[in-house]
């Protein structure tokens, strides 16, 4: 009995306090707000367009940018809540960026239905996306680092989820510095590549998430 006590009084000894796990809309605040202060910097570098605020004054691009900041907001919240073994019972939010998917599209629709005359293609064209994909993987790497300290039961969708977020940054990004009206070259090089990342962030979700 008495080594059983002094068991006991060992482990009690050995025990450390366990730090509560933030909530999720807490989790993805400090994600959005690392992110916009990444975004900034990145535009400081690189410079916005110079006729970008003549073009907020036009409907279907402001509604890009709405567009762009919804998927930014909604995969950032779904992202949270995936690293949530229970989504923290809210997941109805964690589907959200599927309209937020929906929403671009359609404005990329009633845009390229107004660009008529075709604007001419910009004379690159994989570069696009390639400089969206660098500007992205910071925000990748951090968000699976941070993701990987708790216990998601849906890694794959978290992972898909999680590059969404750092595609939605990069995107932004591009499209308030690069001098390119072209919806076609826009939807091609600019927002089609988001479902190739969607599909690789499924098998990186399945690689790093587990645990």
């Amino acid at each position: 009995m008495a080594d059983i006590d002094e068991l006991i009084g060992k482990l009690a000894g050995e025990a450390r306090t366990v730090k509560p796990a933030p909530h999720p809309f807490m989790l993805s605040t400090k994600w959005m707000a690392g992110a916009t202060a990444y975004l900034l910097v990145a535009l400081a570098i690189s410079g916005t367009r110079m006729d970008l605020a003549s073009k907020f004054q036009e409907l279907l691009f402001a509604l890009e940018i709405v567009a762009l900041l919804a998927i930014f907001i909604s995969s950032s919240l779904s992202a949270a809540l995936l690293s949530y073994p229970d989504l923290h019972q809210k997941r109805a939010i964690a589907y959200a960026p599927a309209g937020a998917l929906a929403l671009l599209v359609l404005v990329m629709f009633f845009a390229w239905r107004a660009d008529d005359p075709p604007t001419p293609l910009p004379v690159h064209s994989i570069q696009c996306s390639l400089e969206i994909t660098l500007l992205s993987l910071l925000p990748i790497g951090w968000t699976f680092y941070v993701m990987r300290q708790y216990a998601s039961t849906h890694q794959r969708w978290a992972g898909s989820i999680a590059l969404f977020f750092a595609f939605s940054i990069g995107a932004l990004w591009l499209r308030l510095a690069e001098n390119t009206d072209s919806i076609i070259h826009l939807v091609q090089w600019h927002y089609l590549p988001l479902i190739a990342f969607g599909i690789t962030g499924m098998w990186l979700g399945k690689k790093f998430l587990k645990w």
